[in-house]
């Protein structure tokens, strides 16, 4: 757990400030009223009121994630995010972190910003704990009310994550900036036509203003768009990082080399 956040971490029972704490020689968060929050050796805090309803991605999810990113087939949408943040200064909360690609080259592009990572999915937070040195990690519920203080962050991302427009509006910073970054219509179409994967709902737009209307304005929206080529190894893992991973067999698949279209929209919103 980075110090360097602590200050802007909140109680998720109480909403009380947290400090490092020693449990038995185990290092932990602990609030003025006595609740306490276990940091994983991997370096995540635990800050959850109860348990989740989901665990979020799988141990092969995030293995197939941190592969494909790691090859620099989604560079381009980290390098749109890096460059709409360029020069943060402040907290930028990365909602639905993953395994914190995405936070760590927005870190890289803003040296004053220190980052907070959140998901409910353990095996992404182990690599989320270690993905930038000004970066910290915890597991929360990113529907539920998050273990953030009120105006504390100068950013928060969210790329192909659920989106919680009161809690992002309240942690954000009046002065701060919401990064969305959504599916394109034709994201992935190839695969989606040739195995049958969830598509992209041709309304998702439209739903994402909605829930995000009355906490926040758009302010820009631009297209990035990329021709992957990919070996049938490649497109297997990419397969095997999307949601659609829980309704195939990946076994079954034996995909050939082939292009496929990566295809995204990132939205800057101010707060309302």
């Amino acid at each position: 757990m980075n110090d360097a956040v602590l200050p802007h971490l909140r109680c998720p029972h109480c909403a009380a400030p947290l400090a490092t704490a020693d449990g038995g020689g185990q290092r932990m968060l602990r609030c003025p009223r006595g609740h306490n929050f276990d940091i994983a050796k991997q370096g995540y805090a635990t800050l959850t009121a109860g348990r989740t309803p989901h665990v979020g991605d799988t141990v092969a999810m995030v293995a197939d994630r941190e592969a494909f990113l790691a090859a620099g087939h989604y560079a381009f949408i980290a390098d749109a995010l890096a460059a709409a943040a360029a020069g943060a200064d402040g907290l930028v909360l990365d909602a639905g972190t993953g395994t914190g690609y995405h936070l760590a080259r927005v870190l890289d592009a803003s040296p004053a910003a220190v980052g907070l990572g959140l998901d409910v999915s353990k095996p992404a937070l182990r690599r989320a704990a270690r993905a930038h040195p000004r970066a910290a990690a915890a597991l929360a519920d990113i529907w539920r009310p998050l273990p953030v203080a009120d105006a504390s962050a100068v950013l928060v991302l969210d790329a192909f994550a659920p989106r919680n427009g009161p809690e992002f509006r309240r942690v954000l910073r009046p002065d701060g900036a919401l990064l969305v970054v959504t599916p394109a219509a034709d994201h992935l179409s190839e695969l989606v036509d040739a195995f049958g994967l969830i598509h992209v709902d041709p309304d998702k737009g439209d739903r994402v203003a909605d829930r995000l209307g009355r906490h926040f304005v758009p302010e820009r929206s631009t297209a990035h768009r990329r021709r992957m080529r990919l070996s049938g190894a490649e497109v297997r893992t990419l397969v095997g990082m999307t949601p659609s991973a829980r309704h195939v067999v990946l076994d079954d698949l034996a995909p050939g080399a082939g292009t496929v279209t990566a295809a995204v929209d990132l939205t800057v919103y101010r707060p309302a």
